[in-house]
């Protein structure tokens, strides 16, 4: 891959600035912006240039944000006619992707789940970048060992975040397995959720399951994963005999599946259901 020069910093109009904000990873939040308004009032002065992008339209030529939402935002509601930036020209939409998950992970304050996103597609965007260090393709290393060299995004950062290689495999593995539907439900839940409980959600195979609990979760109904395992298995008095946890999973399964899928389940097992039946009518 080619090395691209980083433009230098200049002042771009506030009002020439696209924000592409349903394909941001990371939407705006009222608090981060506030933030940063009592810094820069403070200060005199905002600390880091946001980064934009030519891109071309039927239009003509307009500039796109890449990374720096709060700030821009920020310089919106203070009235600024022009904010510091470096314009990039040329690059990629993986480029672009890459810029903004970087710029966060250098330097925002963010949640388990939003680490846990962030993580995960800065993982996808480098093997779609970098095919041969995908797990699994010719040549390539994959692996556990070049999972760390993928979220290499810099030594200085993963030390001031502490995480470690287990860490991050783990916020991996919960950003891949959580769609990005139930991540905005997850987002607007009243606390934001602790490691352990997105972890426990990643090990959910069933969506049907995992979409149940974490509606609980999101409407503040209960407030850990575990809570409301609780409450869709009420009866469970044995957790560790594996006969009872075999039936708990299948009930819940069978209970939350729609209709249309309890007939084509029964149609496509009519037989096999027909043989259980009549074993069970012989043993009674």
């Amino acid at each position: 891959m080619t090395k691209i020069s980083e433009p230098k910093i200049q002042r771009i109009l506030v009002s020439d600035i696209e924000v592409e904000a349903d394909n941001r990873l990371r939407p705006v939040s009222d608090a981060g912006v506030q933030s940063l308004i009592a810094s820069i009032e403070e200060l005199g002065v905002i600390k880091d240039a946001i980064h934009v992008r030519r891109k071309r339209r039927a239009s003509g030529n307009t500039l796109v944000l890449m990374a720096g939402g709060h700030r821009l935002e920020a310089a919106k509601q203070l009235g600024w006619e022009t904010i510091p930036a470096r314009v990039w020209a040329d690059v990629t939409d993986d480029f672009a992707r890459l810029m903004e998950i970087d710029d966060n992970l250098s330097g925002a304050d963010l949640s388990n789940l939003e680490l846990s996103v962030f993580l995960a597609e800065r993982k996808r965007v480098y093997e779609r970048m970098h095919p041969e260090t995908k797990n699994g393709a010719n040549g390539g290393r994959g692996g556990k060992r070049n999972e760390m060299e993928i979220i290499s995004f810099s030594k200085s950062v993963a030390e001031k975040r502490e995480l470690s290689d287990r860490h991050i495999r783990n916020f991996i593995r919960i950003g891949n397995v959580l769609s990005p539907r139930e991540v905005a439900e997850l987002a607007a839940a009243k606390e934001p959720l602790k490691l352990k409980d997105l972890m426990a959600l990643a090990k959910i195979g069933e969506p049907i399951v995992r979409a149940d609990i974490i509606g609980r979760l999101s409407s503040g109904e209960v407030k850990s994963v575990a809570d409301a395992i609780g409450k869709l298995q009420p009866g469970k008095s044995n957790p560790t005999n594996p006969d009872a946890a075999a039936f708990e999973k299948l009930l819940v399964a069978w209970k939350r599946a729609p209709k249309k899928m309890k007939r084509r389940f029964v149609a496509d097992h009519s037989a096999e259901l027909l043989g259980l039946l009549k074993d069970l009518d012989g043993e009674l």
